[in-house]
């Protein structure tokens, strides 16, 4: 039960397509901590508004741990941030190797809203190719495949549980579908939290 309602929080996080992060009542958030009173915590966001979020009970909290391009395995399941590239393959800016218990979490191809033109392509890794200067994954999913360069600025994270008790002001958090509630506080599924890519 608790694999499930995390594997479904999840799902929420990375379906969220931007403009349903963009629909009234459903934000986005990329912020820092400012104080933490229990399930409530102040966040001042990227572009400096301070927003009052509930962390739903029971909510899984996830903390973004370094990773690297050696522990992305053939048939691992990962997201990946990335630019379009005039060749038509895309250049990771982040990627996000998930837990075996989220293997299939939003699988497919679809805009983000890192910055304009970004993607977001949840899928399983077909074949890796290492090279000096970073590395190529042919990533494939339910309707195609993408070929995806990874460079050595790419930021690669995987996931480590924790729990609220762990998110401590002026810790970074993601939220991918906070929900607007009517007295115009947030209400949180689930958050990502440390100083390590969560901002992706």
């Amino acid at each position: 039960m608790i694999k499930h309602g995390i594997a479904g929080a999840l799902a929420l996080f990375f379906t969220a397509s931007p403009a349903a992060a963009q629909a009234p009542d459903i934000v986005r958030v990329r912020g820092t901590v400012e104080s933490v009173d229990g399930q409530t915590l102040s966040v001042k966001d990227r572009n400096g508004a301070t927003l009052t979020i509930r962390v739903a009970d029971k909510a899984p909290v996830n903390e973004v741990v370094k990773a690297s391009l050696a522990d992305i395995k053939p048939n691992a399941y990962i997201a990946v941030t990335a630019m379009p590239q005039p060749d038509g393959s895309q250049k990771a800016v982040a990627i996000l190797i998930f837990p075996e218990a989220l293997r299939g979490v939003a699988e497919g191809f679809r805009p983000w809203d890192l910055t304009q033109n970004s993607t977001m392509t949840n899928g399983t890794v077909d074949s890796t190719v290492a090279a000096v200067d970073g590395g190529t994954l042919i990533l494939k999913y339910k309707d195609g495949e993408q070929k995806v360069i990874v460079p050595p600025t790419a930021e690669i994270v995987t996931y480590a549980r924790a729990a609220m008790a762990d998110v401590k002001p002026g810790e970074k958090i993601f939220i991918v579908a906070a929900k607007k509630l009517p007295d115009g506080t947030l209400e949180a599924p689930g958050i990502s939290v440390g100083d390590y890519g969560v901002w992706r």
